[in-house]
C-alpha cells in the first residue's frame, strides 16, 4: 500500500481558526462506572517526568472536555516514546488499540491502515476541522485518498545561529549560499568550527541535501524523484549532491561530523563552540523558553531561513513536516465519542501547544494575538508565508529505500561516494520497491 507522496505546495494563510466546541451525547457499550459513564481510552507518549509541559496541556484538555461533556470520561495511559511504540504494536496484534492514540505520518501508518485498525477521519475534518490545519499537514496522514490521522505538530527546519559569535568575530550573517561558505571560512580562520552537524544520525545531513535540492531544482524536483514521476539523476539533484561535498571541502561543518550524534552537535552549538546549527522547530524551546538553558545564550540565538542558491527555489520554501497526530481505532466501541474527543483535542491543542508547551501546532495560529517569545512569532509567520513544505525525504520513502538514502547521505558527506553514484544508488533502490 503506497502512501500518497504529495508535495506540500500550497500557500499558507495567516488565519485564526475559531471553533464551536461540540459535545457528544450518543451512547456505547463501554462504561467506566455503574452510573453508565461512557469511557474513551486515550494513550499518549508525553510522561510527566520528561515532557511535563505536554503532559500538563493534555491533562488540561481532558479536564475541559469532561467538564463540557457530562457522562463521558477519558481513561488515560501515558508511556515514554519507545514504550509507546512497542505497546501500540503489541495491542495491534490483538486489535485492542486504545480508542484514541498518537500516530506518525507516512510509513508509520501503513501496517495499521493495511490491517484496518485506524478509522478514516475525513468526516471529522469536514464537519469539525474544515480549514483548521495548515494546508498540507493532514495530507501527510493520507493513504489512497483517505485521512487516518489528525496532525498536532508541524516542524520546519531553520538554521539557528549565535548572533554574539558573529558580532564578536566581525562576520556578517549570510543571506546567500556563497556568503554561508565565506562566513564559514572566516570562522575557520578565527579558530572556530562553523556549523554543528551530527551526521552519525544521517537524517541531519539529509536536511542539508534536501534544502540544496529545493533551492537548486525547485520545490517539486526531489518529491518527483521519490514518487517516480522524476529521477534522482535529474541534474539539479546531482548538483545538490555536488554542493554538499563543496561545503565539506570548504570546512563548513565541524570536524568529525560523520562520527558525531545530533545530540553532540547540538551541545557544541549550545555551549558556544559553534555559531550555527540546523534543526527543526522541535528544538525551539531550547532557544527561547527553556529555563535550564542560560539566558545569555537564549538571548543571543537567532535564526535564518536556508540561504538562496542560484537555481529555481526561493527562501519561502521549507523542509519539514508534521510530527505526531491523533488516530481513532476502527473497532472502538465508542467510535463517535472518540472522534468527537479527537476533534476537541485538536482545537484546544492549537494555542495551548504554543503558549504552554512550546510546540508549533499543525493548526493555524495568529502569532500576534498570543504572548510568545519573538522567535516563536517570527517562525509562525514564516509558516503563514511559506510557499512550500517538503516532507522529510526519509519519511516519504519506504523503509528499505529510506535506509539506502540515509546510508548514501553518510557516504556522500564522507566523500566515499560521488554525486553521480549517490544518484544512481537511489535510482536502483527506488526501482526495486
Amino acid at each position: 500500500m503506497m502512501i500518497k507522496k504529495k508535495t506540500l505546495t500550497v500557500l499558507l494563510s495567516a488565519v485564526v481558526s475559531s471553533f464551536m466546541l461540540v459535545g457528544c451525547s450518543s451512547g456505547s457499550e463501554e462504561s467506566s462506572s455503574a452510573s453508565g459513564e461512557k469511557e474513551i481510552q486515550f494513550m499518549h507518549l508525553w510522561p510527566e517526568g520528561s515532557s511535563k509541559k505536554h503532559y500538563d496541556v493534555v491533562n488540561d484538555i481532558i479536564a475541559d472536555y469532561e467538564k463540557e461533556n457530562e457522562g463521558v470520561k477519558v481513561d488515560l495511559e501515558v508511556l515514554s516514546n519507545e514504550q509507546y511504540k512497542d505497546k501500540l504494536r503489541v495491542l495491534s496484534t490483538s486489535k485492542e488499540l486504545p480508542d484514541v492514540g498518537l500516530t506518525w505520518s507516512a510509513g508509520f501508518l501503513e501496517p495499521y491502515v493495511g490491517g484496518n485498525m485506524f478509522a478514516p477521519l475525513d468526516d471529522v475534518i469536514e464537519s469539525d476541522l474544515k480549514d483548521a490545519f495548515v494546508p498540507g499537514t493532514a495530507e501527510a496522514y493520507a493513504i489512497e485518498d483517505k485521512t487516518y490521522g489528525l496532525p498536532l505538530e508541524l516542524n520546519i527546519v531553520s538554521i539557528y545561529y549565535n548572533e554574539k559569535m558573529f558580532t564578536d568575530n566581525n562576520i556578517e550573517v549570510p543571506e546567500t549560499y556563497e556568503e554561508l561558505i565565506e562566513a564559514s571560512k572566516a570562522f575557520r580562520e578565527a579558530g572556530i568550527q562553523p556549523v554543528a552537524l551530527g551526521n552519525r544520525d544521517s537524517w541531519t545531513g539529509s536536511m542539508w541535501y534536501m534544502y540544496l535540492a529545493d533551492r537548486i531544482g525547485g520545490a517539486d524536483t526531489l518529491n518527483k524523484a521519490i514518487d517516480r514521476s522524476g529521477s534522482f539523476e535529474d541534474p539539479a539533484l546531482v548538483e545538490a549532491a555536488k554542493e554538499v561535498q563543496n561545503m565539506v571541502d570548504n570546512g563548513v561543518f565541524v570536524n568529525g561530523f560523520n562520527g558525531l550524534a545530533d545530540e553532540e552537535a547540538k551541545s557544541m552549538f549550545m555551549s558556544g563552540q559553534s555559531p550555527m546549527y540546523m534543526i527543526a522547530t522541535w528544538d525551539l524551546p531550547n532557544f527561547t523558553t527553556n529555563e535550564d538553558v542560560p539566558q545569555e545564550f537564549r538571548d543571543s540565538v537567532k535564526y535564518m531561513n536556508f540561504p538562496t542558491v542560484k537555481g529555481e527555489g526561493d527562501m519561502t520554501s521549507f523542509v519539514g513536516g508534521p510530527g505526531v497526530g491523533l488516530f481513532v481505532a476502527e473497532n472502538s466501541d465508542v467510535k463517535e465519542e472518540a472522534k468527537d474527543f479527537a476533534a476537541y483535542f485538536v482545537k484546544e491543542w492549537g494555542e495551548k501547544a504554543v503558549t504552554e508547551a512550546g510546540v508549533i501546532p499543525a493548526t493555524k495560529v495568529d502569532a500576534e494575538s498570543l504572548e510568545l517569545p519573538q522567535m516563536y512569532k517570527d517562525i509562525l509567520n514564516e509558516l503563514n508565508n511559506a510557499s512550500n513544505i517538503t516532507l522529510f525525504a526519509d519519511v516519504q520513502m519506504s523503509p528499505g529505500v529510506a535506509q539506502t538514502h540515509l546510508d548514501s547521505i553518510q557516504a556522500l558527506f564522507g566523500k566515499q561516494m560521488t554525486p553521480e553514484e549517490f544518484a544512481k544508488k537511489h535510482e536502483e533502490a527506488l526501482s526495486k520497491q
